[in-house]
């Protein structure tokens, strides 16, 4: 009989084991926190059925016999840290006289706020609870070597059986404690990957917010953070960028990005192993989602040309960031510590001439007559890209148009001149003019005084 129990016994922890390895496969929990949880869930029901109220009662279980220890633990205080009978009498009597006339509800409030008031200018005294609290000499009775403000444990009779009530505690408690433990080890894998770009399934569509499958849980795309003009459609397929998380009462929430400037730069990353391993470096981004984006890049070694390691062999690397943002056109210039090379270049595709470095982080660019709307863009989307690029307010014109502006400056500058020469000139006129009417009035009348004679 005792080897079939023990047979028994053995195969019962034999399945138990198994099922915690599998929750913490599953949920991917470490295994201790699931005992912990166990033994927390355990220490439950045996406080449900058999402790009492105040108690803290604890739990210890061995994973390879399957025996559950108990034990109650109780905090060693002196007379100092608690409060005596006539200090409980004299915070309950205290009363705090209301604003304005009340109900009898209204003075108990007041009696009550005064109480938790008195209580909490005295954190470091409790209210001595006989199944929580232990006086020190007792205490030292049982443990002689023991202090004040340390824990003494004593070991309670184990119990097999427990009721119906109990075991549901247990359960309640193990599937809360798992759902947080779950929630914990999202929030930090998610945590981790702030800034970084993952992949994701487009699961469901409320409103303007779409909601990604990205393994463990649910991403938030929220509709300034999608690409203009982007259809999306349940189960497709779509590299996405975390831009934050955050805890939440429901469980993390993962904020997610198609319009990020820093997509751009971590598809590449993917793509172009130069970038991944340092060899080049993109030093800038100017993004305009779902249109038109300018990356700056460089070389940190000498014979690694960086346009080239960023297009690849025919296009095929610039192609596949470009087939991951939805067809977006992706301009590739060299960057220059030189402000005036870097500025010719981030207007590419479009030849410059010349650049002018003006005061106030301004730059004057002349480009031939053929490359003006090339280099403007439709809507002036290359000019206005190029500026964010390089951080210079650019003026783009063509020499011709230059030369005039620079002509009517001169013009003006001796307009000016002119008019502060001849100053008596204008005056006169002016007098003349305000004559004028005068005299032309008095005329009018008497000619109107002749007709009327005349009559």
């Amino acid at each position: 009989m005792d080897k079939e129990e023990k047979t028994a016994v053995g195969i019962d922890m034999k399945n138990f084991a198994l099922a915690i390895n599998q929750i913490a496969e599953e949920k991917e929990i470490p295994k201790e926190k699931i005992l912990d949880t166990i033994e927390q869930a355990i220490a439950a029901a045996y406080k449900k059925d058999y402790g009492k109220k105040g108690q803290i009662i604890k739990a210890k279980m061995n994973p390879k016999t399957g025996e559950i220890s108990f034990w109650q633990v109780k905090l060693v205080v002196d007379k100092q840290m608690i409060y005596s009978e006539e200090e409980l009498e004299k915070m309950k009597a205290k009363e705090i006289e209301p604003k304005e006339e009340g109900s009898f509800s209204a003075l108990a409030d007041a009696k009550e706020g005064a109480f938790k008031k008195a209580m909490a200018l005295e954190e470091k005294k409790v209210r001595f609870n006989p199944e929580k609290h232990m006086m020190l000499e007792d205490a030292q009775k049982i443990k002689p070597k023991i202090k004040v403000g340390e824990e003494l444990e004593t070991t309670l009779e184990a119990r097999k059986d427990y009721g119906r009530i109990a075991a549901q505690t247990a359960k309640q408690v193990i599937l809360q404690k798992i759902r947080e433990a779950e929630k914990e080890s999202v929030l930090l894998e998610y945590k981790s990957k702030e800034g970084e770009i993952i992949s994701g399934i487009v699961q469901k569509i409320e409103g303007r917010n779409i909601f990604l499958d990205i393994g463990k849980t649910l991403g938030l795309l929220i509709k300034e953070e999608q690409v203009p003009g982007e259809f999306y459609r349940p189960g497709q397929r779509l590299k996405v960028y975390v831009l934050k998380v955050e805890e939440s009462p429901r469980g993390p929430i993962i904020y997610l990005s198609r319009a990020y400037p820093k997509l751009v730069s971590k598809l590449f990353e993917l793509e172009v192993p130069e970038i991944a391993s340092g060899q080049v470096q993109i030093k800038s981004i100017a993004r305009e989602p779902g249109s038109r984006s300018k990356i700056a890049v460089s070389s940190n070694e000498e014979g690694i040309d960086p346009i080239g390691a960023a297009v690849g062999q025919r296009g095929t690397r610039v192609m596949a960031v470009i087939n991951q943002l939805g067809g977006e056109k992706i301009d590739i210039i060299e960057y220059s510590d030189e402000s005036e090379k870097y500025i010719a270049n981030s207007l590419s595709p479009a030849k410059v001439l010349e650049v002018k470095i003006l005061p106030k982080n301004k730059a004057l660019v002349l480009v031939p007559e053929d490359q003006l709307s090339l280099a403007i863009g439709r809507d002036g989307q290359n000019v206005r890209l190029a500026a964010k690029l390089t951080g210079w307010k650019i003026d783009v014109r063509m020499p011709e148009a230059e030369k005039e502006d620079e002509e009517e400056k001169v013009q003006d500058k001796r307009g000016k001149r002119g008019t502060k020469k001849g100053k008596e000139k204008p005056r006169t006129e002016k007098a003349m003019e305000k004559k004028k009417p005068v005299e032309t009035q008095a005329i009018e009348d008497k000619e109107a005084g002749k007709a009327k004679k005349e009559e």
